[in-house]
């Protein structure tokens, strides 16, 4: 059965397809395992002497984030760094954050994120918007299924895995058709 999945606008200007970003949610939980990937690898050289190069063969989420509720919130730029000062101590402007929740306590996961820093990207870079604030969403939904993007391996595992969930969502025409108003 699949989770419930919330969806939450905060945003004045932003009109999404709540339906579309449910079924984005859908889409990813059904292919977490080809997304996240049972093994992740990277070469790594070892000291001259040594083999040539070596597997770095570590253990990544076999599946996505855990099952239960899912509330996905659309915020400002600036609700979304008050966010990031109150519960992470950094009031600096950020584009995702997401929350582990406590299911036995009643508490849904959660991805927040910020719709203005997708379209000043989107906008400074020339790209789709969104395209740009589903990637978001697909970044969020790897921080639930455990990946962190805080050492350069950890984030090229990220990055890889992101570009696996945005082709797969390519693929079946998924991308929900966020537009501002």
């Amino acid at each position: 059965m699949p989770r419930p999945v919330h969806v939450h606008n905060g945003h004045p200007r932003l009109v999404p397809d709540r339906r579309a970003v449910a079924a984005v949610i859908r889409l990813l939980d059904a292919h977490a395992a080809e997304i996240v990937g049972p093994l992740t690898s990277d070469l790594r050289p070892l000291p001259s002497g040594s083999r040539p190069a070596t597997l770095d063969l570590r253990p990544a989420p076999a599946s996505g984030p855990p099952p239960g509720e899912l509330s996905i919130a659309f915020l400002t730029g600036a609700a979304l760094a008050g966010l990031h000062g109150r519960f992470l101590d950094d009031p600096s402007a950020t584009d995702v954050i997401t929350f582990a929740g406590d299911p036995a306590l009643g508490q849904a996961r959660e991805i927040c994120l910020s719709v203005d820093a997708a379209r000043t990207f989107a906008r400074e870079h020339r790209c789709d918007f969104a395209a740009e604030l589903t990637l978001y969403l697909v970044h969020g939904w790897l921080h639930l299924a455990g990946h962190d993007d805080l050492k350069p391996a950890a984030k090229r595992r990220m990055r890889a895995a992101e570009a696996r969930a945005m082709k797969l969502l390519r693929r079946a025409g998924a991308l929900p058709g966020f537009r501002m108003k």
